[in-house]
């Protein structure tokens, strides 16, 4: 693991980076993590289009665990098996409008990806 993604944050501010080892993390555990509460999984406004809410989620639950604070504060952090990831969630994220929010880092920064595309790559590299 690089010295950037081993900072108390656990993800610095290379998007690329952060997302790449989203999705080879993924690979070698079997499962992403998100955050959920009663009410369902922790989501938010995305930065590039106001009417498309994005869901983080992370490829280890320490980067995750990081994000459970201020409005998140009664979040806990939860598994979702990657298999379950691909043939469920991510086709209903795309009929659903939701975006993909990758590793986002410790300021909740990140890219923004389509769910489509985020199961192409996983299927295109691995």
């Amino acid at each position: 693991m690089s010295e950037e993604l081993s900072t108390s944050e656990g993800l610095g501010d290379d998007f690329d980076r952060n997302y790449a080892t989203f999705l080879s993390e993924a690979v070698a555990t079997g499962c992403v993590w998100g955050l959920e509460n009663d009410e369902g999984f922790a989501v938010c406004p995305s930065v590039a289009n106001e009417e498309l809410d994005v869901m983080p989620l992370w490829s280890q639950p320490e980067y995750a665990q990081v994000h459970v604070e201020g409005e998140w504060q009664g979040y806990r952090v939860v598994p979702i098996a990657l298999e379950e990831l691909l043939d469920d969630w991510l086709p209903g994220m795309h009929d659903d409008l939701t975006l993909v929010g990758p590793n986002w880092n410790a300021d909740l920064q990140g890219d923004e990806v389509e769910p489509l595309d985020l199961l192409e790559d996983f299927e295109e590299n691995f």
